[in-house]
């Protein structure tokens, strides 16, 4: 089956404007992004945005990227634009990456991958276990409900997600921003309008369990922090910046 990976940005974000290009060891976090999808060689790699200056850095750095309307609710809509631009009926899956996650592991992305490919899913996502009970009031980080446990091999239905909740069930994990749908479920998705309780929660994946459309979880191996806030972004640097400073040491004592 073919892939296509694409990753919605824009500048006008809500909470933090400009973020896609908010530099990290001298690239923009839109292109750190778009870099990992493509270490994952699952398939293209497609940035989608309304915003010139994003397209300049993407192609400056490497990349492909399409400039969609400016008008778009979610950035679903967004891919669907993009994907339409694309034309290449060969397409089986559509991943939405999101632009914001520059920490996103690899092997998550492959796995979601093949995962979508071994099941026949109409649409996949990934989770984490959590182990900070904080997390669970963190209106910031979504959570997931699994009708089962998750583990390394099976990929069970969501039955809800959530911004809070008093619970602390074994089945409740970290949400992570990535989707694959099977391109005529992106199609169907689209389709629908947005659900009471997509718009009341700011969830667009409720809009899928709404419409009767299952979603499968896959455990994934890392929680990577997403850019919501100024205080995001400065940890995500940090971070970066300090597994850069390894590698390059540990580059320098090998070759020496």
């Amino acid at each position: 089956m073919k892939t296509l990976i694409l990753i919605p940005s824009r500048l006008s974000a809500t909470r933090l404007p400009g973020k896609p290009l908010f530099q990290i060891n001298g690239i923009s976090m839109i292109s750190h992004v778009f870099k990992k999808a493509e270490e994952a060689n699952i398939g293209e790699v497609l940035v989608a945005t309304e915003d010139q200056e994003i397209i300049d850095d993407v192609k400056k750095n490497g990349g492909q990227a399409v400039l969609t309307r400016k008008q778009h609710k979610t950035g679903t809509d967004r891919i669907y634009e993009a994907l339409k631009q694309f034309h290449n009926a060969d397409i089986d899956l559509v991943m939405n990456l999101q632009g914001d996650e520059p920490l996103m592991n690899i092997e998550d992305i492959r796995n979601l991958n093949n995962q979508m490919i071994k099941n026949r899913s109409q649409l996949g996502t990934l989770a984490s276990k959590i182990t900070d009970k904080e997390v669970y009031k963190n209106q910031n980080i979504v959570k997931v409900l699994t009708k089962e446990k998750l583990n390394n091999s099976n990929f069970p239905f969501a039955i809800n997600f959530m911004r809070e909740t008093s619970q602390q069930n074994e089945n409740i994990y970290h949400h992570l921003g990535v989707y694959c749908f099977q391109k005529e479920t992106l199609e169907k998705f689209i389709s629908y309008d947005q659900s009471p309780s997509e718009a009341k929660y700011k969830l667009e994946q409720l809009r899928a369990i709404d419409n009767n459309i299952k979603i499968n979880v896959g455990l994934a191996k890392s929680s990577p922090i997403g850019v919501d806030t100024e205080e995001d972004f400065i940890a995500i640097k940090k971070i970066m910046e300090y597994k850069s400073k390894w590698v390059k040491f540990i580059f320098k004592e090998l070759s020496e």
